[in-house]
């Protein structure tokens, strides 16, 4: 069943609600019955063989097709508009279960990030640990591939791996409502890693709404080797406390723009003030233009820049040009909610909710 405030049967805000019903968005939102069965926790996680401790799994990571802050709301927190989208730069998540003292370990290799309780991935294991009343410890081997503050969500991705794995191989089933909690609770955009493929994010970005997948395409990422401060790009941008008139003006213009041929329209907020922070972003951005890219953007609050192409052949170009100079060139592909939920053995994806190009 689903739980009002979550995953409802319509959008919980009456904004975007008024939006869908005008046309905006009812093309691309995933139909009621398919979110149903795709989000269904009704019946309980089946292990494919009773000896099965270890699982692994690709730990996507996204970028933001568009990203607007509405404004500063009561609470201190920001109210975002933002399209996920998944691609196939991933960290490796192996998540390990067995007997002994309770805890949690986490080994690293690749890039060098916190191993200890700074690291999300540790935070996620304990949460669900707690919730489920699991004995026994928790190893979390983590091959590190997504750059650390890029705005791609690496951390984000690798505690949603984890909260997967471990419901997993504990044969646990707890609440749609009551894991998108602890998801959240980790972070804002830890509810969209859950799921995957393409998203429409609303709140802090933490409530999600499925949208229907578009077509395959390649996504030339851009990482210049400098990491950006999320509090102090938000700091930047000055933006004014939330008003309901500001608000509805917003989030219909913005939900008009989601559609295959308006994403250029979307845009990044952040970028205004990110590029004057890193101004060899917006030279990045003016070449993945020129390459051909449609579009090309700041994901996130930074610091990577991407681009998107129909054209396997032109992003490799378009990579190869780019490359260089201290920056890290990435050419990946966007990736279908189908292909981020079909990791675990033995598990059920809703065909018609995903379609893989």
């Amino acid at each position: 069943m689903l739980t009002p405030g979550w995953l409802p049967r319509q959008p919980r805000d009456k904004r975007l609600r008024r939006a869908s019903i005008a046309g905006s968005t009812s093309a691309l939102v995933v139909p009621v019955t398919n979110m149903a069965a795709l989000y269904s926790t009704d019946s309980p996680v089946i292990l494919t063989h009773p000896s099965m401790r270890s699982v692994a799994l690709k730990a996507y990571a996204k970028v933001n097709l568009g990203l607007a802050v509405i404004g500063r709301r009561g609470d201190g927190f920001h109210e975002l508009r933002t399209v996920y989208q998944s691609i196939s730069l991933a960290d490796q998540v192996r998540v390990t279960v067995e007997s002994g003292a309770r805890g949690v370990r986490l080994e690293c290799s690749g890039i060098p990030v916190p191993t200890g309780r700074d690291n999300l991935a540790v935070r996620a294991a304990e949460a669900l640990m707690k919730e489920c009343r699991l004995t026994g410890r928790v190893l979390i081997s983590l091959r590190k591939r997504i750059p650390p503050g890029s705005g791609l969500g690496g951390a984000s991705s690798n505690a949603a791996a984890v909260i997967r794995a471990v419901l997993h191989l504990s044969g646990k089933a707890i609440p749609a409502a009551t894991r998108l909690q602890i998801a959240a609770g980790l972070g804002s955009d830890v509810p969209f890693f859950l799921y995957g493929g393409t998203a429409l994010g609303v709140g802090r970005g933490e409530e999600i709404y499925p949208l229907a997948e578009q077509r395959r395409r390649w996504c030339v990422v851009v990482f210049p080797g400098v990491s950006i401060s999320t509090p102090e790009a938000y700091r930047r941008l000055r933006v004014p406390l939330l008003t309901s008139h500001r608000a509805d003006h917003n989030i219909e213009l913005f939900c008009g723009s989601i559609n295959q041929s308006e994403w250029k329209r979307l845009g990044n907020d952040f970028e205004r003030v990110v590029f004057d922070i890193v101004p060899q972003l917006r030279k990045i951005k003016k070449a993945l233009l020129s390459c051909g890219a449609a579009p090309a953007s700041l994901s996130g609050s930074g610091s990577a820049v991407f681009g998107m192409f129909d054209d396997k052949e032109a992003a490799a170009q378009a990579a190869q040009r780019l490359s260089g100079a201290g920056h890290e060139v990435f050419l990946t592909r966007t990736v279908s909610r189908r292909e981020c939920q079909g990791q675990l053995p033995g598990a059920v994806v809703n065909k018609a909710s995903s379609r893989r190009a």
